[in-house]
């Protein structure tokens, strides 16, 4: 059964970091998938924070451009998230994603079990 466990979320004031990370596990052809972060605020949707594709090209919401960073480390099998420069607005639940579509009539969509994040002082 495939496991998505996120970790390192937590309470940081505004202006600091926090680094998130996802460890997959029983993912056969992780090198396939699409590895993302969502995160969701209370009262609002679910959101696409940054991905990173099989290709290792990435893309990130406007709100998080040139704050945060996603990554991946194959041999870990784990991806990460380094928030820089956070604000309150930031606050939420994390959750990280793995997705990978082989063909029109298949997808394979994990989600992890989200790990919270807020910034306050």
């Amino acid at each position: 059964q495939v496991q998505l466990v996120e970790s390192g979320g937590g309470l940081v004031q505004p202006g600091g970091s926090l680094r998130l990370s996802c460890a997959a596990s029983n993912l056969v052809f992780i090198r396939q998938y699409t590895m993302a972060w969502y995160r969701q605020a209370p009262g609002k949707q679910r959101e696409l924070v940054a991905a990173v594709n099989s290709g290792g090209i990435t893309n990130y919401a406007d709100s998080v451009k040139g704050r945060f960073t996603i990554s991946r480390d194959y041999a870990k099998i784990t991806v990460y998230l380094q928030m820089n420069g956070l604000k309150p607005e930031d606050t939420a639940v994390y959750y990280c994603n793995a997705k990978w579509t082989p063909t029109p009539h298949r997808e394979y969509d994990y989600w992890g079990q989200g790990t919270q994040v807020t910034v306050s002082s």
